[in-house]
């Protein structure tokens, strides 16, 4: 027979509250009126308790609370019996059951006539099959349960500890700590979160001796739940119901916690994004740029998106230099540096010698006011006299691309430098401002590069609907967050650090607006839109970049879910189905 303990946090609210983006509102509104007077607080926390029952609860948890006591010398082992205990969600009928459990002969006068078990609420539209369902086993110490039982056998069961592991009461801990590991048939990994015991001391309820394993069915059902509630936040927030859209949030929060993955980590992002613009704590802008250089290095380092960006703009940049004794390339998006030892080396190694290498770096101001661009224009000349390649460096501080002109980068003749103009992940950053994007398209045009290459993410973030752009992050970062989950031979702190990179972009996307929302990312039919209105036409990447490219993800563990894709001469890198990352080149029509 199941036993059916109750859970530590509260429960989150019946699936009933969690709609799709659809009707979620008048779902929510149907449940509060069904109820007949729900105390409103306790609602949102997932207790069904009507305000008139609000004395009788209060007595039953002062009752239980002394027969507790009553019961301490003895502890509490007799719940390992069969009693099935009701849904904690509803508290009258809970404490119902756990005093009954206290003293089966309860004298009459108590005021705890018995209320009927709560009814089978069916969610089986939306609820994926049990066979789906992960297993996560949890092994708590001494530590008091309070979990929330399910009529549905697709929710988190209590299973006892002894039909899994049998008893051990050799454990002991000094701590109250909660250990999850996912369970397979020939091992476990774990990874702990800790939660404050806020009623009862644990050595309170059980010896020290006691140790108390179960393990718990983590269905899909909790991520369709935690999915609904998303997006039915972000249609409150859509309709400017700020009442609503907090206790989405709170939900979501819950609900996140019990997610095991990619999708418990996403959720928990979308989550803080959505609080911060419900509540109007919108992130510091701009965030240190030194500290998200740090953060992009990681990301770097960790998943090959920002490697293959690099890669096949060098690619094509390498093959318009093709012949050329004077090379010149302005990087708009210079940071560390990181794409042009790659180029260099392999100028170096060109039949006949390598051609003089001139590079303008632009980049925004450092906030400790260092010099931070001719630091790494250094490192790139001690590394340009080593493999003997005749380099010239300088940089540019610019608070925008937009302040920039082409006067200002000294532009030699056609004859004289073939010249190169490199963005990565730059370009969107300027539609924040009004003609901004049009006025750096115009500056590249007079520096009549040979080649422009262009790496962008390939979503559509820009848009002016909210709720059709929360979607599209939602979906567009759920993909990414998922190939970093398959990033098996990471650092669990470098990827901490990769998923911190990529939630200060969703919290870009969804909590700020105007001039602050600045990752706007656009698909790349969007910008050949607008390269095309600017008087720029494709240049193919050849082919050795598409294979290349490909045998760069090779190196990555779980390299299989990568997939380069062409697309009409741009190449896109994705995860399975989904391009994530889109690198194009072009040239002015002009000059054909």
């Amino acid at each position: 027979m199941k036993r059916e303990h109750s859970q530590l946090d509260p429960p989150p609210p019946p699936p009933s509250c969690v709609a799709g983006p659809s009707g979620k509102g008048k779902m929510w509104e149907e449940e509060q009126t069904d109820g007949g007077g729900m105390d409103e607080l306790l609602a949102v926390l997932g207790y069904n308790v009507r305000s008139s029952d609000m004395v009788e609860v209060a007595q039953k948890i002062e009752q239980l609370e002394e027969a507790m006591d009553a019961f301490q010398a003895d502890g509490i082992n007799h719940f390992a019996s069969d009693t099935v205990h009701y849904d904690p969600s509803n508290l009258c009928t809970w404490l119902e059951s756990m005093l009954t459990e206290f003293n089966p002969t309860m004298p009459a006068g108590l005021g705890l006539d018995p209320v009927p078990a709560p009814s089978v609420f069916d969610d089986s539209s939306f609820i994926a099959p049990a066979e789906s369902s992960t297993i996560t086993s949890l092994d708590f110490s001494h530590q008091r349960v309070l979990e929330e039982p399910s009529t549905s056998d697709y929710d988190l069961k209590a299973i006892p500890g002894k039909a899994m592991y049998g008893s051990n009461n050799s454990q002991n801990s000094s701590n109250n700590y909660l250990s999850l590991s996912s369970a397979s048939p020939s091992s476990l990994s774990s990874s702990t979160t800790t939660r404050e015991n806020k009623r009862l001391k644990t050595s309170e309820l059980y010896p020290p001796e006691s140790t108390r394993p179960i393990v718990l069915a983590d269905s899909q059902e909790n991520g369709i739940r935690l999915v609904h509630a998303l997006m039915a936040c972000a249609e409150a927030v859509q309709q400017n119901n700020l009442t609503l859209a907090e206790a989405f949030v709170k939900q979501i929060r819950f609900l996140a916690v019990s997610q095991a993955g990619a999708m418990g980590k996403v959720a928990t992002h979308f989550a803080e994004a959505l609080a911060r613009r419900i509540y109007g704590l919108y992130p510091q802008s701009p965030i240190d740029h030194s500290f998200s250089e740090l953060l992009e290095m990681q990301f770097y380092e960790t998943c090959p998106y920002l490697k293959f960006a690099h890669f096949t703009a060098n690619q094509a940049i390498l093959e318009a230099f093709d012949g050329k004794r004077r090379v010149h390339v302005i990087d708009f998006s210079m940071n560390q540096g990181m794409q042009w030892p790659a180029l260099m080396q392999a100028l170096a190694l060109r039949p006949g010698g390598p051609p003089a290498f001139r590079l303008t770096g632009i980049g925004p101001p450092a906030a400790d006011n260092t010099d931070q661009l001719q630091q790494v224009g250094w490192k790139l000349a001690q590394l340009a006299e080593s493999i003997h390649v005749e380099f010239e460096y300088r940089g540019f501080v610019a608070n925008s691309l937009a302040d920039l002109d082409a006067s200002m980068l000294e532009i030699k003749p056609s004859e004289v430098d073939s010249v190169a103009v490199n963005s990565v992940f730059e370009l969107h950053k300027l539609l924040a401002q009004p003609g901004a994007i049009d006025k750096v398209l115009s500056v590249v045009k007079n520096i009549k590069p040979d080649i422009f290459t262009v790496a962008e993410q390939e979503a559509n973030h820009n848009g002016p609907v909210f709720l059709d752009r929360f979607t599209e992050s939602l979906h567009y970062y759920s993909t990414m967050f998922d190939s970093l989950e398959g990033s098996v031979n990471s650092p669990e702190n470098h990827k901490a650090m990769t998923e911190a990179y990529l939630g200060n972009q969703i919290c870009n996307v969804v909590a700020c607006e105007g001039a602050d929302r600045v990752e706007r990312h656009e698909t790349l039919a969007q910008w050949r839109t607008r390269f095309g209105s600017a008087g720029f036409i494709p240049a193919h990447i050849g082919s050795n970049a598409y294979k290349q490219a490909s045998m760069l993800l090779a190196l990555f563990a779980g390299g299989d879910g990568y997939k380069v894709e062409e697309n009409n001469g741009c190449l896109t890198l994705g995860w399975y189905t989904r391009p994530l990352i889109a690198t194009s080149a072009w040239k002015l029509a002009a000059k054909r």
